[in-house]
């Protein structure tokens, strides 16, 4: 695959398991209906895990625009690659929210809330409050990115021959995404990615859900905004502390 096929399909898994587990735990008459906070955020772990294992030999998986903007200025990353980046993983994300949709449209029907419904797809703030659920999305962002930024391989210091890690080499970044959604992500629902987000949403604006509700376009930038911001604030202070 190349990179921009890569970012599309790991892109897609991510969000076709993350809303999937979003949609299993929300919806009415799904087997996993209101099993908790522990199943979400343990199936959005384990979707960043399976995107990444698809996409990093191929990509580096970022399947996140704050992810790119980070390793660009981080100097890790070739800035002139980073739209193309940004476009495929909006497109997965559109992708794998839209077949989210078609896997459980008989449940979307069966459900009456239109915000249940949204969910799914996008997040909310628990308690509205601009600037405390842009803060949330900044930190959770950067506790993501700083933490991404101090990945290094293991080494056999007898030759200073890198030792890879396989498959298992994704499994950090997934614990990391775990970490973040138990410790700070009951405020806003933890984006921390503005494709995850807005992606999602502009499909559950187009596809046609019975009583779907408000797309929640008013709180819309702060999961894009937030992350952005969070991830050049992770690169500074890794900078400064290094």
């Amino acid at each position: 695959m190349t990179p921009f096929i890569s970012e599309i399909v790991g892109t897609f898994i991510l969000i076709l398991l993350g809303c999937g587990v979003n949609a299993n735990v929300s919806l009415q008459k799904t087997y996993g209906n209101a099993s908790g906070w522990i199943v979400i955020t343990t199936g959005w772990a384990l979707a960043v895990y399976t995107g990444v294992v698809i996409a990093g030999p191929h990509s580096g998986a970022h399947l996140n625009p704050a992810v790119t903007v980070g390793l660009a200025l981080a100097g890790e990353f070739s800035i002139y690659d980073v739209p193309s980046y940004v476009i495929a993983q909006f497109i997965g994300a559109m992708l794998g929210a839209f077949c989210v949709w078609l896997l459980n449209k008989k449940h979307f029907d069966a459900t009456e809330e239109g915000a249940t419904k949204r969910g799914v797809f996008c997040t909310a703030p628990a308690i509205p409050n601009t600037f405390l659920n842009l803060f949330s999305e900044i930190m959770g962002t950067f506790v993501l990115i700083f933490a991404v930024l101090y990945f290094t391989d293991a080494v056999n210091t007898a030759d200073n021959t890198i030792i890879g890690l396989g498959s298992l080499g994704a499994l950090p970044v997934a614990l990391i995404v775990w970490a973040i959604g138990l410790s700070l992500g009951g405020t806003t629902g933890y984006a921390i990615n503005p494709a995850r987000d807005l992606g999602p949403r502009i499909i559950h604006a187009l596809v046609p859900i019975k009583n779907k509700g408000s797309n929640g376009w008013g709180y819309s930038w702060v999961p894009v905004i937030g992350p952005i911001i969070g991830a050049v604030l992770a690169v500074g202070v890794s900078m400064l502390v290094q």
